[in-house]
């Protein structure tokens, strides 16, 4: 094209495909002004406008906006700084659009009303120290005035959400329920009444902190309840009995029958007082929360044992 050529704003237009009025603007705010006028008195654009307006109209297009592309234009910024700076705010703009997606599928999932909306989009735009201190808030007042074991609740409490600066819808939708059930009445109810079971047991002298031993043995008792009910067995089967006697003998303390009826059942109510789904939910949503590995549930295998114990 020849460095002579000059444009007509309607040429201008043409050729950009922006309107007329879009291009008269620019050239007003002194993004493109135009080469020279003619002898009527209307604007001439020559190549280098041309380049000039498509510049301006790509960074429209990227969202940046008019302050900041006129100094670009007049050298005052560099192109770079000004893409580093847009892809900040892009990347802001962009966690604020999940944050709202996810709320919005939550509402759908739930069916929810105007109020539980209100409520899940402040919990999703909670920052990090306020979800750390939710937890934390939660198990004080779950210990408190207790003579609990304070290694246990200091592990408790240890384990907080972190979401990461760019989550996954599902994280922040997991985020959303498990802020609504450590505030849940019934919840903090059922923690409460574990915590008040425990350090009256440590009164007792019968409280024994869970060993590591003892959690493999659980995670091989579950492993065998999976394998019973996979093949279709009852808890009063064969495999059923077997695995009762196994729990039985591996929990019986000194002066305790594994055989005896009484204490099976006695075990059975003691197992079954901490096996709350919503127990076993909190920890799987601080799973999806955090990035963990999935924590499947367990309780199909659980009843399995209690009915076997029982039986």
């Amino acid at each position: 094209m020849p460095a002579t050529t000059v444009f007509t704003i309607g040429e201008l237009s043409r050729r950009t495909g922006l309107p007329v009025k879009t291009i008269r603007f620019y050239s007003d705010e002194g993004l493109c002004p135009p080469t020279r006028r003619s002898g009527s008195g209307y604007r001439l654009y020559d190549a280098h406008a041309l380049a000039r307006l498509e510049l301006v109209r790509t960074l429209r297009e990227l969202g940046v906006g008019l302050p900041d592309i006129a100094r670009a234009l007049a050298r005052e910024t560099r192109v770079r700084d000004l893409a580093v700076h847009h892809v900040e705010a892009l990347d802001e703009q962009i966690r604020r659009l999940r944050l709202r997606r996810a709320v919005l599928r939550a509402v759908v999932k739930r069916d929810s009303e105007l109020e539980e909306v209100n409520l899940m989009n402040r919990l999703a735009r909670m920052p990090d120290e306020q979800r750390r201190r939710l937890v934390d808030e939660f198990w004080t007042e779950m210990e408190a005035g207790l003579d609990v074991d304070p290694e246990f609740y200091a592990w408790m409490r240890a384990a907080k959400p972190e979401l990461p600066d760019d989550p996954a819808p599902e994280q922040l939708a997991a985020w959303i329920e498990f802020a609504e059930l450590v505030q849940d009445p019934d919840f903090r109810g059922l923690i409460r009444e574990m915590s008040e079971r425990q350090a009256a047991a440590r009164a007792t002298g019968e409280y024994e902190q869970p060993s590591e031993a003892g959690q493999q043995d659980w995670s091989g008792w579950i492993a065998q309840a999976r394998t019973a009910l996979d093949a279709g067995e009852a808890p009063d089967s064969a495999s059923g009995r077997a695995l009762a006697a196994q729990i039985a003998a591996g929990s019986a303390g000194p002066g305790q029958d594994p055989q005896d009826p009484s204490f099976r059942g006695t075990l059975a109510a003691t197992i079954d007082s901490g096996n709350d789904p919503r127990a076993e939910r909190y920890w799987q949503l601080l799973a999806t929360i955090n990035g963990w590995p999935p924590i499947p549930t367990n309780q199909e295998e659980l009843r399995f044992v209690l009915a076997a114990l029982r039986s």
